[in-house]
């Protein structure tokens, strides 16, 4: 009988596959596929059914290919699911570099708005003490002009009064001409303010 063999121990003939590349790092394919199909074991006596021993080591041929396959595929599966990691995390520290920028404009928008609402109010509180000023000078202009206007209402009142008193004293004296007999003849002489007769 044959020795029974091992992934430790390379079947004699055997040769290293070639797509070593699947398998994981440090470790070395002892036994390709293709080493299953083609080795040819020495005849014994009472040894193993040729037969049955090919296609039992057909069938592992089968599934150890298989298996590489799908090792390939998953690697490729993880390769790409790496890369798409790697994109999503690129993309991941733009889109937290964008924030910050954002948040920072925003911080800046917000200062400078405070500020220029700032100098607003104190240019309309200047322009509203400006303002109360003109006004005051205004107002105390206007209360000058009602007390001049006063006086010259006080003085153009005295001076009607004055003229109606002297028109009334030269209406009395007509009446008094027209009783007296003809023949005297009085002359008329304005009173003075205070009321006294000449």
């Amino acid at each position: 009988m044959t020795e029974p063999t091992t992934p430790e121990t390379p079947i004699p003939g055997s040769t290293v596959a070639a797509d070593t590349g699947s398998l994981p790092p440090g470790r070395v394919m002892r036994v390709a596929p293709l080493d299953l199909r083609q080795h040819k074991f020495k005849t014994v006596f009472r040894g193993f059914d040729r037969t049955e021993v090919v296609a039992l080591l057909t069938e592992a041929a089968d599934d150890y290919e298989h298996a590489l396959r799908e090792i390939d595929r998953l690697r490729q599966d993880v390769s790409r699911m790496e890369g798409s990691l790697a994109e999503h995390r690129e993309r991941e520290a733009t889109l937290r570099n964008t924030l910050t920028t954002a948040q920072k404009l925003a911080d800046d928008l917000k200062d400078a708005a405070q500020s220029e609402a700032k100098l607003i109010v104190r240019e309309a509180q200047g322009r509203g003490d400006l303002l109360l000023q003109k006004a005051q000078v205004r107002l105390e202009q206007i209360e000058r002009d009602i007390s001049e206007l006063k006086l010259r209402r006080r003085d153009v009142e005295g001076s009607l009064e004055a003229s109606i008193q002297a028109l009334y004293r030269a209406l009395e004296f007509i009446k008094d001409q027209d009783h007296q007999p003809e023949g005297e003849v009085h002359i008329h002489r304005p009173r003075a303010a205070d009321g006294t007769h000449n």
